[in-house]
């Protein structure tokens, strides 16, 4: 195992979907066709998929790293985004949150001052 790479969410209108990321995420995409559209957040990837392509059945939350949680969490409510679960500490100095976009996909937000990638990470 070498890591996670890519985050995929699925979204009933891949033009809307685009446009929101885009803005909330403050990037723009490096693909798009139909089919995925593809983000570079911070050297790893985030997909946007059409519902139609999609298996449901996934009850997991990933965690985007950020430096600063709480204007992060801020943008994106600011952006359309709906809480699901307000910024709170973890244990130590990890706090974590999360929201919903308007797809009703989770996207959760950590700060961890003490994750650090392995020294041998390609990105």
């Amino acid at each position: 195992m070498q890591g996670l790479r890519t985050v995929c969410y699925t979204v009933a209108d891949m033009g809307n979907a685009h446009e929101w990321y885009e803005k909330a995420f403050g990037v723009k995409p490096y693909f798009y066709e139909p089919f995925y559209i593809g983000f570079n957040i911070g050297g790893y990837e985030l997909g946007l998929m059409p519902e139609e392509s999609t298996i449901y059945g996934n009850n997991s939350i990933t965690y985007w790293g950020v430096d600063n949680i709480e204007e992060t969490f801020q943008q994106l409510i600011q952006a359309g985004a709906i809480v699901h679960e307000a910024p709170h500490s973890v244990g130590g100095p990890i706090i974590v949150c999360s929201v919903y976009d308007p797809w009703k996909n989770i996207i959760g937000l950590i700060f961890n001052p003490l994750f650090q990638l392995p020294i041998n990470t390609l990105i």
